[in-house]
């Protein structure tokens, strides 16, 4: 990967905020402590994304890979 780590960490820090408020947890100790990893298929994954509906500009930030 080539580019400025700012853009990417934006992204984690994101989903790692997104994630403790999912969980209720105010710090990433609290997170540690209360880890579950669920795993998905991959049907699962499409169907967790928007679907059926037309895109006329894709999102700089969003990847379906």
């Amino acid at each position: 990967y080539k580019g400025e780590l700012r853009h990417f960490l934006h992204q984690l820090v994101a989903g790692l905020k997104k994630g403790m408020g999912y969980c209720g947890t105010k710090s990433i100790d609290e997170l540690k402590a209360y880890r579950n990893f669920v795993k998905i298929t991959a049907a699962g994954l499409r169907e967790s994304h928007a679907h059926d509906v037309t895109i006329t500009q894709e999102a700089p930030n969003y990847s379906r890979s």
